[in-house]
């Protein structure tokens, strides 16, 4: 069923106020709510790369790159193993990446699309899904539990390409343009770092950019899906939400912007209490720009978020009202939390790990 649900703004401004009262207040620990004040870096991984896409398992972070390659480092025994996969001629650029217990599965962008998924022990490989069509192109994917998953992809027909598979990745099937919301003429998904998906429970949420930035959600692991407006800046093709991250099933955030004006920082972020059917803008025309990735730090209820993108590292400490730059660092695109203190970030050339300073 398809919703077009516009955004009630008295509604949203105050839920601003009241989110924003509750975030400045004092509750819990002094430690808790101490904001960072810095961050120190170290670089784990250099090399002539591109990595678009990173997960953490145990004692890993696993990647997917360009040039057919993946693979993990160690950050426990201080080890780093890749892997080319597929046929080395072949140069795929990988930028998703999910997992359950046993295996790694990526997917490349372009055609033909395909979805490898890697045993986990000894990095061996199989195709276990190939599309041939020259609208192919493959953005991001996640798992919702160990034997369902889901991978985005830019539209081939009239709806966004959803790939969705319920054996524990040994087979993947399209969902039909019939079960799917219809995207607007120049609406897409961008490949910036394997957040376009957002997963909690049962509930996805899904971003697009281009001619119209909005969010489908699917409330039952996609098997029904519906579509929300949001006021992000769209109407060209490199404009729109490129990253999105929920604290729950219902606090959620929205970023991107203008590819081609990184500089640009209004209309590029905004916020949601109601699970993604409303949203409304946040720190207009203040804060990080351009934004390929943003994410919740852990244990934080909410109050603190750290974006990478073309304008450096930014933090904030009050739910994403106000921002202030960690790191000069224009060339990450993806970023996880190992834990409430220490992340990893990827990018052009290199991962580095993040140690936040209070």
């Amino acid at each position: 069923m398809l919703i077009l649900q516009l955004f009630p703004m008295k509604n949203i401004f105050l839920a601003l106020i009241v989110f924003n009262l509750f975030a400045n207040c004092k509750s819990g620990s002094v430690s808790e709510n101490e904001p960072f004040k810095s961050v120190s870096v170290d670089t784990i991984l250099n090399d002539k790369i591109s990595i678009r896409a990173i997960l953490i398992d145990k004692d890993k972070i696993w990647y997917a790159a360009d040039k057919s390659r993946m693979g993990y480092y160690d950050f426990k025994t201080l080890t780093h193993l890749q892997k080319t996969i597929a046929n080395t001629d072949e140069k795929l650029e990988f930028r998703s990446i999910a997992q359950n217990t046993k295996s790694i599965f990526i997917a490349n962008i372009g055609n033909p699309a395909n979805v490898f998924k890697v045993n986990k022990s000894d990095m061996s490989f199989q195709k276990v899904y190939m599309e041939n069509n020259e609208k192919a192109f493959y953005d991001a994917m996640n798992f919702w539990n160990e034997k369902k998953g889901i991978a985005i992809g830019d539209p081939t027909e009239n709806c966004l390409s959803v790939l969705i598979t319920r054996d524990a990745g040994k087979t993947w099937k399209k969902t039909s343009c019939l079960a799917l919301p219809k995207v607007e003429n120049g609406e897409a998904a961008f490949a910036a770092s394997n957040t376009n998906i957002c997963i909690k429970g049962n509930k996805t949420w899904v971003v697009s950019g281009g001619k119209r930035a909005r969010v489908f959600y699917s409330p039952d692991k996609g098997n029904t899906w519906e579509v929300f407006e949001t006021p992000i800046v769209q109407g060209q093709e490199m404009t729109g939400i490129f990253t999105a991250n929920f604290y729950n099933g219902k606090l959620g955030i929205i970023a991107g912007g203008n590819y081609e004006i990184p500089e640009l920082n209004s209309r590029n972020k905004a916020i949601s209490f109601d699970g993604g059917k409303t949203w409304g803008l946040i720190a207009e025309k203040s804060g990080f720009g351009y934004a390929s990735c943003i994410q919740y730090v852990p244990k934080s209820k909410g109050k603190q978020l750290v974006s990478v993108g073309l304008t450096g590292l930014y933090y904030s400490s009050d739910g994403g009202f106000k921002w202030k730059q960690l790191l000069n660092d224009k060339t990450l695109y993806t970023i996880r939390f190992l834990d409430e203190n220490t992340a990893f970030a990827a990018g052009k050339d290199k991962i580095i790990k993040i140690e936040f300073k209070k």
